[in-house]
């Protein structure tokens, strides 16, 4: 496939990218510092402000998927409202540059735990990510009202960090996946596995599925 990437730098884009080429798909990284995520033949690198639409188009034109691993603002401010707006203009710039595909790194946040509360609203959930959590469930609820798009976004664990590629994970739907022991977490280079299984196959349209151990 033709992948392009938006936000290939950060911890998990450039797992993301690793695991692409590995595979053998050919992936444009696409950074607003036009850095290169890893050397590899397959991968090549863009310099693209993801909130201009006419430069999302332009790196678009003629990729099978796109993906976006974009973050939230974490300068202290309130990151909802420039979160949204950011994704608004970047799914616009997809539009024009003819992709139909997209996939996005999501949140845990909104997952829903056993008792029926999202994890970001459970007693203990860090003050500190509240913000980000809120911002990524702002972005699926954009996404829920998107018809034009074949969309899926892609929950990690509570916890995901950096870690060992296993390939032994599961996958579900809204709801917070965890072990017997309570806990839900997920290394970085194996929700990059289970992302880049979902772009192979497409198995989760308009939807939002969730990876964990």
């Amino acid at each position: 496939m033709n992948i392009v990437l938006f936000g290939a730098t950060g911890m998990i884009g450039r797992r993301i990218a690793a695991e692409a080429v590995q595979r053998g798909h050919h992936v444009v990284a696409a950074s607003r510092s036009g850095e290169a995520p890893l050397n590899h033949a397959l991968l090549t690198d863009a310099a693209v402000d993801a909130s201009s639409p006419g430069q999302v188009a332009d790196v678009v034109r003629g990729a099978d998927v796109v993906v976006s691993a974009l973050v939230p603002p974490r300068d202290g401010s309130d990151p909802r409202k420039p979160f949204v707006a950011l994704n608004e203009a970047f799914l616009k710039g997809v539009r024009e540059g003819g992709v139909r595909r997209v996939v996005v790194v999501g949140g845990a946040g909104s997952l829903l735990t056993d008792g029926g509360t999202r994890l970001m609203d459970a007693p203990g959930f860090p003050a500190e990510y509240k913000g980000e959590a809120l911002a990524h469930a702002d972005l699926l609820d954009v996404l829920a009202e998107v018809t034009d798009l074949e969309w899926t976004s892609v929950s990690p664990a509570a916890v995901i960090a950096p870690g060992e590629r296993t390939g032994v994970f599961r996958t579900g739907g809204d709801r917070l996946i965890t072990d017997a022991e309570g806990n839900s977490a997920i290394s970085a280079e194996d929700y990059a596995v289970a992302f880049v299984d979902e772009l192979e196959r497409a198995a989760h349209p308009r939807a939002r599925m969730s990876v964990a151990y």
